[in-house]
């Protein structure tokens, strides 16, 4: 063993440059000389060392030529062996194909970019993309994605007052339900797609309230707006050629602005209450119309009643005198005695009289001239009430 000049071997030049110094020119170890105190390592030297041990790790060799014996060192460098390139290689071949693989799930869908260009759409389950030539962008298709509109969370731009045809302001708040139909123009046509849907949902709405009045839109209006609106949204996002399905239009909300919404209140009570009066006053105008109209239709038909009655009277009357003259045309005399006769029953008919056959003249035989003859003709109860 060489000298101890100290605790790293520093020695007073030995032939062989064992593992110390950097192997100056002056044919000595580099180092302090004996007496100066301990010597401190050089840089160059614990880099080595640190390369020594990381070829070893890595599968190199030692070698005995050039300066110095430690492990590692050949005439041509650290070495790495054949075994190490494969198991290199088999890593590479790993990580690639665990790059490559990929999955989809049933709700989503893969767009395949082949150097950045569109190759294909990827279906649900295990898909193939060899990376890094192609690269798959995964995009949710069936689930729903909801914006909102009107509700005053992006400030004075998402406000919600709207203008009426009839000039009044009303505060709207909706939502437009929509999924992917297009992963491929979804990811290439739009750069904010949400953005995009609230701003062309928004213009779309105020179009249609610009064309309705504000009481349909308080009331029945609501379902045929939201129906029109999705129409409206829809078409110009496939103009757009976006990829985009609105799935439904939610209507949250119409209602007045908040600063006027206690007089307008007051404005709906009031006019409820004319529509009621007015409805009670429109019963009460049919109720007694109708009155009128049953009155006189009742007076129509009653004269045309008397009508009737009188007209069929003086027709029967016409054809009796037709046949009476028929009959006194064949037999006069007996007519004329017949109709004598039904004269007298006429006129005679209601008196009270007595009727003497075969007597003539003042002093008839055989009829006693006291004789009480009409109080004989009277009726029992008559004549006992008269008692």
């Amino acid at each position: 063993m060489a000298g101890s000049g100290g605790p790293w071997g520093g020695g007073s030049g030995g032939g062989d440059g064992g593992n110390r110094g950097s192997g100056g020119g002056n044919g000595g170890g580099g180092g302090r000389k004996p007496g100066d105190g301990p010597q401190i390592p050089e840089i160059d030297e614990l880099m080595k060392k640190g390369q020594e041990q990381l070829r070893v790790l890595m599968g190199g060799r030692g070698g005995n030529g050039g300066r110095g014996t430690g492990p590692g060192r050949g005439p041509g460098g650290p070495a790495i062996s054949r075994g190490g390139l494969l198991l290199g290689a088999a890593a590479a071949v790993v990580v690639w194909v665990m790059a490559s693989f990929y999955t989809v799930k049933p709700e989503e869908r893969s767009v395949e970019l082949l150097l950045g260009e569109f190759r294909g759409i990827g279906q649900p389950g295990l898909n193939f993309a060899p990376w890094p030539v192609v690269r798959a962008e995964i995009v949710q298709v069936t689930g729903e994605r909801v914006t909102d509109v009107g509700t005053g969370r992006l400030g004075a731009l998402d406000t919600g007052l709207m203008l009426t045809r009839d000039q009044n302001i009303v505060d709207i708040e909706f939502q437009v339900v929509w999924n992917v139909s297009d992963p491929s123009a979804y990811l290439f046509n739009l750069r904010e797609p949400a953005e995009t849907i609230r701003a062309v949902s928004e213009s779309a709405m105020r179009d249609i309230i610009a064309r309705s009045e504000l009481a349909p839109i308080l009331n029945r209006d609501r379902g045929a707006i939201a129906s029109d609106l999705r129409a409206a949204v829809q078409g110009t996002l496939d103009s757009y050629q976006a990829g985009i399905n609105v799935v439904r239009i939610n209507f949250d909300r119409a209602d007045p602005p908040r600063e006027v919404i206690d007089s307008f209140r007051e404005v709906q009570a009031a006019q409820q209450e004319r529509d009621r009066l007015e409805k009670e006053a429109d019963a009460y105008a049919n109720r007694v119309t109708a009155g009128a109209r049953g009155e006189a239709a009742r007076l129509g038909e009653q004269a045309e009643a008397y009508r009737a009655e009188v007209v069929n009277a003086a027709q029967g009357e016409a054809s009796r005198f037709l046949a009476v003259y028929e009959e006194y045309v064949k037999a006069p005399d007996v007519t004329r005695r017949r109709m004598y006769l039904e004269t007298m029953e006429k006129v005679l008919g209601d008196m009270n009289k007595v009727i003497l056959d075969g007597v003539s003249g003042e002093g008839a035989q055989g009829v006693v001239p006291y004789l009480p003859l009409n109080e004989l003709n009277r009726p029992a109860a008559t004549t006992g009430a008269s008692r």
